[in-house]
């Protein structure tokens, strides 16, 4: 229910000590998260690592 995590939200805001912190950590970790995966997904394009066998075969053990 989308009303239930807007609340939940809204609780964690206002009501937990340093909520609005937490939430603005959790926002920006995750924009630096996603923008070090396209950095490294382009890294890979540029150098042409997809034509490796071996960095395949890593990237599918990890």
């Amino acid at each position: 229910d989308i009303s239930s995590a807007f609340s939940s939200i809204a609780h964690i805001s206002r009501d937990v000590q340093h909520g609005w912190l937490l939430r603005n950590l959790h926002a920006n970790g995750a924009s630096m998260f996603f923008i070090c995966i396209y950095l490294h997904i382009g890294r890979g394009l540029y150098y042409g690592s997809y034509a490796f066998k071996e960095t395949w075969n890593v990237g599918v053990i990890l």
